[in-house]
């Protein structure tokens, strides 16, 4: 069983950067692939991006394409979000998803989910 817990979330103005982190405890982090979803408000969740096990192969939602990058630390038990050029339509709750093994686009499919963490991205 995994335990997520995001932070790094904020107010930061259109253009500017945010670095989310998602620490993970619990056992066999290694073995999972992570995501990051994020839901506006009004607005149904979405897939933001995700990440293999490995740390070997990544994916981008087209809206967030450029802008984030994924990265994880296996040895730290994190999974991060690097958000750059960001916009207000960016404005969102993100969550940290697990999932054993291998990822999906859909947020039903993971196993783990964190509590989320606020972004605001001010006009």
């Amino acid at each position: 069983q995994l335990q997520l817990v995001e932070s790094g979330g904020g107010l930061v103005q259109a253009g500017g950067s945010l670095k989310l982190s998602c620490a993970a405890s619990g056992r066999s982090f290694s073995s999972y692939a992570m995501g990051w979803f994020r839901q506006a408000p009004g607005k149904n969740r979405e897939f933001v991006s995700v990440i293999s096990w490995s740390g070997g192969e990544t994916e981008y939602a087209d809206s967030v394409k450029g802008r984030f990058t994924i990265s994880r630390d296996n040895a730290k038990n994190t999974v991060y979000l690097q958000m750059n050029s960001l916009k207000p339509e960016d404005t969102a709750v993100y969550y940290c998803l697990a999932r054993w093994n291998d990822w999906s686009l859909h947020d039903n499919d993971w196993d783990y989910w964190g509590q989320g963490t606020q972004v605001t991205v001010s006009s």
